[in-house]
């Protein structure tokens, strides 16, 4: 170490800081160069002293860096600081949300095996599950998400998974995490969940009896729309299994990539509650409108959701879909008719984005499984972003006023 770092520093363990403390200062040890910014390792691979401790690197006799799809500083450091934030041993980063979902199933399940999902995950989940994992003799079965009876009548005796996303999207369903805890760990399964519209700053599924958290780090925990990422946290022994088959099947997050979401887990907490504040504003505003039929938030205190919310998360989120009068055509009207908002699928980003999702995150669904989510055509999803809440409002209000 140079005479510049602070060892004592460098030595504090996160568990001795507060959540905001934890995202800016836990997970990374200085490097010999005394850097106040965490460094950034671009590099393939690594050199060995060598070739006998090569080979007891790669026999893992000794533990280092081999080779960047197996291993590296800058990737090491967002995934120590994700775990420590979301209360978990261990972190895996991947290159992408849905590498995190595709190497839970990959590595945690085999031929044989049955699924519990709730019905209104992500569009992709959904097809990624039955276009190509039943392929590999792994069955699914899917259920409303607050139906505590539905998740009980669909464990059967090869169930070891129940997955969900809580608040769901986009319908902002919440889920009763300490009830499905009890559910999996009863008949032998592991509570999956997708934690990416609250992530660890408002919700720590952990902390509720789940065995694992996925996250898209594409969304709030870059916050910027800037690169794409995921990432699962849960306890070594089953994370272990996870980094096995990275490194076989190579779905890893790049350094880079790692660097900036590293930066962004250092303001996640402002933007989380400024997203929030800014969600419960606009949702408020679009109840009230009569061009709206509906609001799905689960700030609200109309929310069917609400108390439970309230319950396991510390605040509500940024994301608020809604119904216009009208079917499709209404609701293109309004999305089109906006000049300040993004049209495009990404969410968690300081940009407010707006999508319709019939036709969009969840278009490859079938008429049916769009129907039993409650996905209609008159839907719009808005993920709030930062700026002025009026400006949102009124860029909204274009629209509305053309239905």
């Amino acid at each position: 170490m140079s005479g510049n770092s602070d060892n004592k520093k460098d030595a504090l363990k996160s568990e001795a800081f507060g959540q905001a403390t934890t995202a800016i200062r836990s997970g990374y040890q200085r490097t010999h160069e005394a850097e106040h910014s965490e460094a950034l390792f671009l590099t393939s691979s690594y050199i060995f002293d060598s070739a006998e401790m090569a080979a007891k690197y790669f026999s893992n006799e000794v533990q280092g860096n081999v080779y960047s799809r197996y291993s590296n500083p800058t990737v090491r450091a967002f995934e120590e600081r994700l775990a420590a934030m979301e209360g978990g041993e261990q972190a895996v980063a991947t290159s992408s949300g849905m590498a995190a979902t595709l190497s839970v199933v990959m590595a945690l399940l085999q031929s044989g095996d049955h699924i519990v999902c709730s019905r209104d995950v992500f569009g992709s989940t959904r097809v990624m599950l039955n276009n190509y994992i039943v392929k590999f003799g792994v069955e699914v079965s899917y259920v409303a998400l607050t139906d505590l009876d539905a998740w009980q009548q669909a464990i059967q005796p090869n169930t070891k998974m129940l997955f969900c996303e809580t608040p769901s999207n986009p319908m902002s369903e919440v889920a009763d995490l300490e009830a499905l805890s009890a559910l999996a760990k009863s008949s032998g399964a592991l509570l999956v969940v997708d934690n990416c519209f609250c992530t660890p700053v408002l919700q720590k599924p952990l902390d509720w009896g789940a065995d694992i958290v996925v996250h898209s780090a594409t969304k709030y925990l870059d916050g910027q729309g800037r690169c794409l990422g995921g990432a699962v946290v849960g306890r070594s022994e089953l994370m272990e299994k996870l980094v096995g088959f990275l490194r076989a099947a190579g779905p890893t997050m790049s350094p880079f990539n790692a660097w900036v979401f590293l930066k962004g887990l250092e303001t996640l907490r402002i933007r989380m509650q400024a997203h929030s504040a800014n969600a419960a504003q606009l949702a408020a505003w679009l109840s009230a409108h009569p061009k709206v039929t509906k609001v799905f938030y689960a700030g609200l205190e109309s929310h069917p959701g609400h108390s439970l919310a309230k319950k396991q998360q510390s605040d509500f989120g940024g994301v608020v879909s809604f119904c216009v009068n009208g079917g499709r055509e209404q609701a293109w009207k309004v999305i089109d008719s906006t000049r300040m908002l993004s049209l495009t699928a990404n969410l968690g980003d300081t940009k407010t984005t707006i999508v319709h999702p019939a036709t969009t995150t969840h278009g490859r669904l079938s008429d049916a499984e769009r129907e039993q989510a409650g996905i209609g055509e008159n839907l719009i999803r808005v993920a709030v972003g930062l700026e002025d809440i009026d400006d949102i409002k009124n860029d909204l209000q274009l629209g509305l006023d053309l239905i």
